[in-house]
């Protein structure tokens, strides 16, 4: 049995910020999770489509690894990554770390984790990995899924060999802090910086502020797509409403609120797709985190109604002041806690990240 010494397995939110923190404390550098999400200008936005995905998926952050290789260049800090198609070498590449006493970030796919409880295939988890014996792996997750944890070792080597959507070739990787590192409070302004230049300069449509336009144009089409709309809704709600892989850190009672619930009978509405009709209020939830209306769905609060009929009145208020707008488009973002909005005439999408924009129709 081979333990590095001195981990402080400080489960996180975000499944790559949990393994940074493991990996950067050992080194003496210790930084809170809103720290090492800021300075590796992880805030941004992704639609993602594969032909092999039942539904796209929606993303708050920068793709997998790309926060890790922005926060350790941001800060001097020296990253060793390795990437292999061998499971040999793979094993030889992190046990050979443990060995020399320094906890190693493995990029993987979490389905094959023996503590994940709910089965999704998502090939940008993260964790970081301080132990291992004859038989199991001892690794650092999120805390929703206990923080130090345990996992076989042939199920280590599935989840880092799977192949498919954000997958890497068996990667792992190392930090080293360097005698005298950059001062981390001198580059917070840069990486707000370097963070909105990139949202705002997306290089193709399904990224950025390009991405979420695309988004509201797209996710009605969901629910003629979905194979299986109460399977494959609400697993894309789980994988995207909490970051990376949500059914990870998602209770159960979150997917039972993420169904749709579907009203037959209600009158058809024009432009609106046969599966999105839910009702006829001005503000219709379409697709991924319920697809439902917000105003006269039994799931919600009073209080949730009233928001939603604020934001209803706020988006129809909004069209009447703005009218049509020529591109580029004007963008109107404030700031909320936990969610970002999409506004057009009929529909409303509600999905993860820090961000509340509205976008006019066309």
């Amino acid at each position: 049995m081979t333990f590095v010494k001195d981990v402080e397995a400080r489960g996180m939110h975000h499944c790559e910020t949990t393994a940074l923190g493991v990996l950067l404390r050992h080194e003496g550098l210790d930084l809170s999770e809103p720290m090492l999400f800021g300075l590796g200008s992880g805030l941004s936005f992704v639609y993602w489509d594969a032909k092999a995905m039942p539904v796209p998926f929606l993303g708050g952050r920068v793709k997998p690894f790309e926060l890790t290789r922005n926060l350790t260049a941001r800060l001097g800090l020296t990253l060793v990554a390795e990437e292999t198609t061998s499971s040999r070498r793979a094993w030889e590449n992190v046990a050979a770390s443990v060995d020399a006493g320094r906890p190693v970030g493995l990029q993987l796919d979490c389905y094959h984790l023996d503590y994940f409880r709910t089965k999704v295939h998502f090939g940008g988890h993260v964790v970081a990995m301080y132990g291992y014996d004859e038989h199991e792996v001892y690794l650092v997750d999120t805390g929703r899924q206990g923080g130090a944890v345990r996992t076989s070792r042939a199920g280590l080597a599935r989840a880092r060999a799977e192949r498919g959507p954000m997958t890497a070739r068996n990667r792992s990787f190392t930090i080293t802090v360097p005698e005298r590192p950059l001062s981390w409070q001198d580059q917070i302004i840069p990486a707000v910086r370097d963070c909105a230049d990139a949202f705002l300069a997306a290089p193709i449509a399904n990224l950025g502020y390009r991405g979420i336009e695309k988004a509201g144009s797209r996710v009605p089409g969901w629910l003629l797509r979905a194979a299986e709309p109460r399977r494959d809704l609400p697993q894309a709600a789980l994988l995207m409403e909490r970051g990376g892989p949500a059914a990870c850190s998602a209770p159960s009672t979150g997917m039972r609120a993420s169904a749709p619930s579907f009203r037959p009978g209600v009158k058809a509405r024009a432009g609106v797709p046969a599966r999105a009709r839910t009702c006829l209020h001005p503000q219709v939830t379409v697709g991924v985190a319920a697809a439902r209306c917000t105003a006269c769905s039994p799931l919600n609060s009073r209080r949730s109604t009233s928001k939603s009929a604020q934001t209803s009145r706020m988006s129809s208020s909004y069209r009447a002041g703005i009218g049509p707008v020529k591109a580029p488009r004007r963008y109107f973002v404030t700031h909320t806690t936990w969610a970002w909005r999409v506004w057009t005439p009929w529909r409303s999408m509600r999905t993860s990240g820090s961000l509340r924009v509205w976008i006019p129709s066309r």
